[in-house]
């Protein structure tokens, strides 16, 4: 298929995704390795240089700069996080069955939502979040949350989804740098890579990036957005999402061989059905692919950050719809078929 035709195909693509239920804008960037195919395409209320809120793809961030400090030997995955962290957070972080295992849990465990501690953002918090009562979820009150919450098994025996892992994680990359979490991401990868558009959303009254939606209500969350910077705070567009997406995997921000040791995968079944490995998730869109599928990061907002090996081709963009994850999902996969 020429490159012509394949524009034309991935634009039909989008504009139809637009006609979906519930979804009103559509961004998607395709290229491949040899840089050979780059595809820009946006459709509804969405231009291919409006920035987006990249939500949970932010860990996909979070990954890069811990695997960077480790190598510069400024941690080691299997530290345990009671060295990075107060006392005061460390309190009874974790107890389960009244065995206070907080000071067992490394950074490793996580990464890699394995861990045990509860996820803050649960029914309650996504309830008022999506009927638009905007709120400040900052370090403190995420804490406060998941120590109120019973852990559901010991650190390293299962894995759960939990947005305080990331939470955490900011903290103790606050810790060994001496740094905020938005200077360490402005240094380590903006900077690096020469991001223009892509900054961590502080500043309430910034209006650049585009509102998503929860169904057909358009959301506008500026003190929440503002608040949950490692677990899901940067606003990027689909391009320079593309631009760090490639340098992840291709060994700019730390040695190639450490994807590897990311790939210990364990089945999720929510926020959706997925594999989590360390820091770095795995989604199969074929049966034939089931533990090598995407590897990348979903966002709540719809967005996503996906490298598909077998085919050598990256997506990034947005459906900006808080459960747009399935009209993404099929427009990679058929992609992934027409290029075939």
């Amino acid at each position: 298929m020429i490159q012509t035709n394949e524009s034309s195909f991935v634009s039909e693509l989008v504009s139809s995704a637009v006609s979906k239920k519930h979804i009103y804008g559509a961004l998607m960037c395709i290229e491949n390795g040899d840089d050979s195919l780059s595809l820009l395409k946006g459709a509804g209320n969405l231009t291919i240089d409006r920035p987006y809120f990249i939500a949970s793809v932010t860990k996909l961030y979070v990954t890069a700069v811990l695997l960077n400090l480790r190598s510069k030997n400024s941690l080691n995955l299997h530290d345990k996080i009671s060295d990075y962290l107060k006392d005061e957070t460390m309190h009874e972080l974790h107890i389960f069955k009244g065995k206070d295992y907080s000071r067992e849990i490394s950074i490793k465990q996580l990464m890699s939502n394995t861990s045990g501690i509860p996820d803050y953002f649960s029914t309650g918090a996504v309830r008022e979040l999506t009927t638009g009562i905007d709120q400040t979820w900052g370090f403190e009150r995420t804490i406060a949350s998941a120590k109120q919450k019973e852990p559901k098994f010991t650190p390293g025996k299962k894995a759960q989804y939990s947005d305080t892992n990331y939470q955490l994680l900011g903290k103790i990359i606050e810790t060994i740098t001496k740094k905020d979490i938005n200077t360490v991401f402005k240094e380590v990868i903006f900077d690096e890579l020469e991001l223009k558009e892509t900054y961590l959303f502080e500043d309430v009254n910034d209006h650049r990036p585009a509102p998503f939606y929860f169904k057909d209500k358009e959301l506008h969350l500026p003190n929440y957005m503002s608040s949950i910077g490692p677990e899901g705070g940067i606003v990027s567009t689909a391009k320079e999402s593309m631009i760090f997406l490639k340098a992840f995997f291709n060994g700019q921000f730390f040695p190639k061989e450490d994807l590897n040791e990311l790939k210990d995968w364990k089945l999720l079944f929510s926020p959706g059905v997925f594999f989590y490995g360390v820091g770095i998730a795995s989604q199969p869109l074929f049966l034939k692919e089931i533990k090598d599928g995407m590897l990348g990061h979903w966002g709540q907002t719809g967005a996503f950050s996906f490298y598909h090996p077998r085919s050598d081709l990256y997506f990034t963009g947005t459906t900006n719809q808080f459960y747009g994850q399935n009209v993404a999902a099929r427009m990679m996969m058929k992609i992934i078929k027409s290029l075939k």
